[in-house]
């Protein structure tokens, strides 16, 4: 479990999920790995493939799980060992279990029915009471994360289901929270996403190959077509035989739906689209309600990369004011959220970004940023441009203030950790040192995904459902 000095300032997603079934027989193990690639961004902690051979002794399968980066851990050497036409993907950060290889995924299970590769996204609410349920039947568990329940459920509901797709029905049933899972089975691959839509999955289609995938730009990289999304509640089933089948028993009204906001706010590569909503033009918006609800006199409108830029062109755009670069950001250096510690954290800040004196001295400059959850990184990057001779800084951010945890896979910690807890935008503003400070209003939330059903839980303290009294970290109070 992470102290509260081990956590950085941006909130962190559990992972990405990827998944392609080649019905031609070719080997797919470059392919996940260029599709988990395109997903780094939802996780740098650990990365795993598994895939097998349809055509080959029934239930075997090879796999990879390490700590760290995929192109760190798997040589052209490696991919050519994971030979097979079916395959499963996951890249993952962390938000329930540690920090280890055994909690890396595809988790594969080996059962009386064969074989279970699965990779998930999110997290569960009741996870910890179904483990202690698991573990009373006699259930010995080989990692410490909730996609562990999840697949244990579903090899248990393997044993008197006709079909795989079934138990991942019978399953759902049972877990409440936040997942899309991809499963593969010897002959079949499934994809899940759970009632409320928190995490987003799609399908694609290239040649005679399905594939399953967190985000769209993943399809984009290996060079497929769009299909659909997976509809919140759906379970796709994908087969040589039948294609795509899908079941829509557990889907809600749309009313109903949460789809986690923050995807499209921060998560979420800018070039994806989730459920028929384009990234980059949420992003835009949430510039544009900034430049419309809170308006300052300035020179330059600038964005803190990645995640601020999108934002930043939207308040240029609505403001006339000229958008222009204020820092250069070291490609080399990954999320700051990723890097463990207080001190690492720091140094992530100072080496991941510096300002370019020549674009702001002298100017009022307009900063977005997507968040400001701690305020540990805030602070020192106003430093940074008033270091850099900007006149005044006004911090513009393009999410609500974090007022609540989450319990559906996003690391947004206890309420005291929060900077914006029990202070107002003024102390805020002082603490981090900008001139002045404002927040996206959570009205203009909806707005930002075209009326979709989202969670704002984080913000207002209102999620979809009953949330728990503790989960399975035993971090979060009630």
């Amino acid at each position: 479990m992470n102290t509260e000095t081990e956590q950085a300032e941006k909130p962190g997603e559990e992972c990405g999920v990827f998944g392609i079934y080649d019905f031609d027989g070719n080997n797919v193990a470059s392919t996940v790995y260029y599709g988990l690639f395109a997903l780094q961004h939802r996780g740098q902690e650990s990365c795993g493939i598994a895939v097998s051979d349809t055509a080959g002794p029934k239930g075997k399968v090879l796999s990879v799980k390490e700590m760290g980066l995929l192109n760190e851990n798997f040589t052209p050497d490696i991919l050519d060992r994971l030979q097979g036409d079916i395959g499963v993907g996951h890249v993952r950060y962390s938000t329930a279990g540690s920090s280890t290889r055994e909690n890396a995924q595809p988790l594969v299970l080996n059962y009386v029915k064969g074989t279970l590769a699965l990779a998930h996204n999110g997290n569960l609410i009741n996870a910890l009471q179904l483990r202690h349920e698991l573990e009373y039947t006699g259930a010995i568990f080989q990692t410490t994360i909730d996609s562990e329940v999840i697949a244990y459920h579903i090899a248990r509901e393997r044993l008197n289901s006709k079909t795989v797709e079934e138990a991942v029905g019978r399953a759902m049933k049972k877990i409440k929270g936040a997942y899309s899972l991809i499963v593969m089975s010897p002959r079949k691959l499934i994809g899940a996403r759970d009632p409320y839509g928190f995490r987003p999955l799609c399908i694609g289609r290239r040649d005679n190959a399905y594939i399953l995938a967190s985000e769209t730009c993943a399809l984009d990289t290996i060079g497929a077509e769009f299909v659909r999304d997976v509809e919140p509640g759906e379970i796709v089933t994908i087969s040589p035989e039948k294609g795509i089948e899908s079941d829509r028993s557990m889907c809600l009204p749309e009313k109903a739906h949460g789809r986690c906001v923050f995807e499209y706010i921060y998560f979420a590569r800018p070039d994806s689209r989730l459920d028929g909503v384009s990234v980059y033009e949420s992003r835009i918006r949430a510039g544009r309600f900034l430049a419309m609800d809170s308006p300052v006199e300035a020179d330059l409108v600038v964005g803190v990369p990645e995640s601020g830029n999108c934002a930043a062109l939207g308040y240029a755009m609505e403001s006339g004011i000229p958008n222009g670069q204020a820092f250069v950001k070291n490609a080399y250096v990954g999320r700051t959220f990723i890097k463990p510690g207080q001190k690492s954290r720091e140094s992530s800040v100072q080496v991941k970004l510096n300002a370019i004196r020549e674009a702001v001295r002298g100017k009022r400059i307009i900063m977005i940023d997507d968040s400001i959850v701690r305020g540990t990184t805030s602070d020192r990057i106003v430093k940074m441009l008033r270091d850099a001779g900007a006149r005044e800084v006004h911090m513009r951010v393009s999410s609500p203030p974090f007022l609540w945890p989450c319990y559906f896979g996003t690391d947004v910690p206890a309420r005291e950790q929060l900077i914006a807890y029990n202070r107002s935008v003024e102390e805020i503003r002082q603490i981090i040192g900008a001139d002045s400070l404002a927040y996206l209003r959570p009205e203009r939330l909806p707005e930002l995904v075209d009326g979709l059903g989202i969670c704002m839980g984080c913000f207002t303290g209102r999620y979809p459902m009953e949330t728990p009294t503790e989960d399975i970290r035993g971090e979060y109070e009630r």
